[in-house]
């Protein structure tokens, strides 16, 4: 008797599900020493315009915010503090990552994190009918539409990138 192959549920997955948000997912195998959006983009196939990555940022005051731009591009400090109204903006540590949202690097979903921080988005997003973010693990990733996604978690779009 064959093996049924478990479904991957992440919490991500599960609160999507819950708000009956339209999603599908992507799984791709992860290459440790490549945990770029590049590498996931290029093994998925997917238009790396399309596939967004998740970074969490601290102003000034030791605010935290989250800010989703495309995996090729670079978050512009300064474009992304002046959207969250700040003097300043750093991006957090790596080894922070975990204790503040519940994901790790690699896997950092704008989904579910473990407080509701205030969240933005490249005003790129909205020129695709669906865009890839992280599902809340390494090599997993939430196909969903832009517009559905900036509602269900309450993100702004804005220019953040360089």
């Amino acid at each position: 008797m064959a093996k049924k192959e478990k479904e991957v549920k992440t919490n991500a997955c599960r609160l999507l599900e819950a708000g009956e948000i339209a999603f599908t997912t992507l799984e791709y195998e992860v290459d440790e020493n490549d945990l770029s959006g590049e590498h996931a983009a290029a093994v998925t196939g997917m238009d790396p315009d399309t596939m967004f990555k998740t970074l969490v940022a601290r102003n000034e005051k030791n605010a935290l915010f989250v800010f989703c731009i495309p995996v090729l591009c670079e978050l512009d400090l300064k474009k992304a503090a002046k959207v969250a109204k700040s003097k300043s903006m750093e991006m957090i540590h790596v080894k922070e990552l975990l204790d503040l949202t519940g994901y790790i690097r690699g896997g950092c979903s704008p989904i579910g994190m473990k407080k509701q921080y205030p969240t933005f988005i490249d005003e790129t997003a909205i020129l695709f009918d669906e865009i890839g973010v992280s599902g809340g693990k390494r090599g997993f990733t939430v196909l969903i539409n832009p517009e559905k996604l900036i509602e269900f978690v309450g993100m702004e779009t804005a220019d953040l990138v360089k």
